[in-house]
């Protein structure tokens, strides 16, 4: 399961994105359930303050097959007229890994993505993904209920700059940020590492974190470091499990989940 920060200032802090803080003067911090709701004044860039309710617990989660069908294993073979055997063992071994830490441009993925320098049609195979890039039954409806209770919510997903492709078929920035790429830290899960940078970035303690994710290993490498990790199945049993871990998922917002999802 993800990890979840339970972490209580003892001083107020002036935030200003992406949250850094500073101590001010003294603030009040209210214990709800599990989690702390930071009371913290925000500066904006006319110089005014306001104060806002930071909710804990922040959600960290996936991209691909915990929020968005990959097309990668259910449409690129075809693309490539291969099995998925075929194209595993095809490919070069390491580019796509490069292409999503942002090492290599997309000019370079498509002279190394074969082992063997085969050409092929970038664009084509772009246009495929762009197409088959869809939201896993429910999550929709859930994000939006979870962005509807106040809860703060962020990306956290191992792609390439491609994100923006999905960014346009599917606007996920409805619902979350787009804050932790791998592609843009130039790290890729389960690298204790991107975990640790991005609790850094957040400013709180890993334990007011959760995060989620299809695999296993991503969750494990999460937990290790102190956050709640949850693993993705479905959007009704992350639903459950988020419940079970103090996320206020209000039940009227079922019709949502119903609605997004068809």
């Amino acid at each position: 399961m993800a990890l979840l920060l339970s972490w209580r200032p003892s001083s107020a802090y002036n935030i200003s994105f992406p949250f850094t803080m500073k101590n001010t003067s003294s603030s009040k911090s209210v214990k709800m359930g599990s989690f702390s709701t930071i009371s913290c004044s925000i500066t904006s860039s006319s110089a005014s303050t306001m104060v806002a309710q930071r909710k804990l617990p922040i959600l960290l989660f996936d991209v691909m097959d915990t929020i968005v069908r990959d097309p990668f294993y259910h449409d690129v073979p075809a693309f490539f007229r291969m099995s998925m055997k075929e194209l595993l063992e095809s490919k070069h071994p390491t580019s796509w890994i490069e292409f999503e830490k942002g090492l290599i441009s997309e000019e370079e993925l498509t002279r190394k993505f074969f082992k063997d320098g085969r050409s092929f049609d970038m664009e084509g195979l772009k246009n495929c993904m762009r197409r088959r890039y869809s939201y896993l039954e429910g999550v929709e409806g859930l994000l939006n209920s979870l962005k509807k209770n106040g809860y703060e919510i962020h990306a956290f997903t191992n792609y390439p700059i491609w994100y923006q492709m999905i960014e346009d078929e599917l606007k996920l920035s409805n619902y979350l940020s787009w804050t932790f790429c791998s592609c843009i830290f130039g790290k890729r899960k389960p690298d204790p590492d991107f975990y640790l940078e991005v609790v850094k970035h957040l400013n709180v303690n890993v334990s007011n974190c959760i995060f989620v994710d299809d695999r296993m290993g991503n969750v494990e490498a999460a937990v290790k470091l102190g956050l709640k990790g949850l693993q993705f199945k479905n959007a009704d049993l992350l639903q459950k499990d988020l419940s079970l871990l103090g996320v206020d998922i209000s039940t009227n917002e079922s019709e949502d989940l119903i609605e997004c999802s068809s």
